[in-house]
């Protein structure tokens, strides 16, 4: 991205959308600090005192913007008219798996992210992050869920990706392939699981009601 594709008078908000990426590409080697604001603001022809007003300083906002960055790409990689010819599980392969390819060429600054995100006062904002990005990808896969199935979706996505990450930064396989190989088990699992929901769901519909048999009594048909 250039200075270019920004605003005459870009607003912080579309600053941290253009500076994210450059970001966590000097994270790798100044950690997700001022210099990597500095550096990346310089790249795009910025005032480097606007630039650090956009995250004051507080790496995990440069995290979350990169992280949001991420989303926006995946969106871009993986159209609704691409995922919807896809069978659910397919979908949410791709997915993962677009996300760690964009990830990739940052993985440094990504295991240097995990750090930040896992210390104990960053937990909270990490995980809503986390939940963040899980519910996009729900969404992008066509997922419509509103009633508890949406939260067990999300938590259980939210699950997977995180163990996923940690074999990814770890993983010196050839082509990533003892990461794919975690990845495709613990998906697996995701889909063992919503096929146990859908069978009690259907169980449960067949239960009887112990209201509509007395409603039935009071007011026979």
């Amino acid at each position: 991205m250039t200075k270019s594709t920004l605003a005459d008078d870009p607003t912080l908000d579309e600053i941290r959308v253009a500076l994210a990426p450059l970001i966590a590409r000097n994270a790798a080697f100044d950690g997700w600090s001022t210099a990597a604001v500095e550096t990346s603001a310089a790249k795009l022809g910025l005032d480097p005192d606007v630039a650090a007003l956009a995250f004051k300083g507080d790496a995990m906002a440069m995290v979350d913007g990169w992280i949001e960055s991420v989303d926006l790409e995946l969106a871009r990689r993986l159209p609704a008219e691409k995922l919807n010819a896809m069978k659910i599980r397919d979908r949410i392969t791709a997915l993962l798996a677009t996300r760690l390819e964009i990830m990739h060429p940052e993985r440094e600054a990504l295991r240097r992210a995990m750090a930040i995100m896992a210390m104990p006062q960053n937990f909270v904002r990490a995980t809503k992050i986390g939940w963040r990005s899980a519910d996009r990808m729900w969404r992008l896969a066509g997922d419509t869920a509103t009633d508890f199935n949406h939260y067990t979706k999300r938590a259980t996505l939210s699950a997977v990706y995180g163990s996923t990450l940690s074999v990814f930064v770890n993983d010196e396989s050839a082509d990533f392939a003892d990461t794919r190989a975690f990845l495709d088990r613990r998906i697996d699992n995701v889909m063992q699981f919503e096929k146990v929901k859908a069978q009690a769901r259907a169980r449960r519909e067949y239960v009887p009601s112990l209201s509509r048999f007395i409603g039935r009594l009071r007011y026979p048909a």
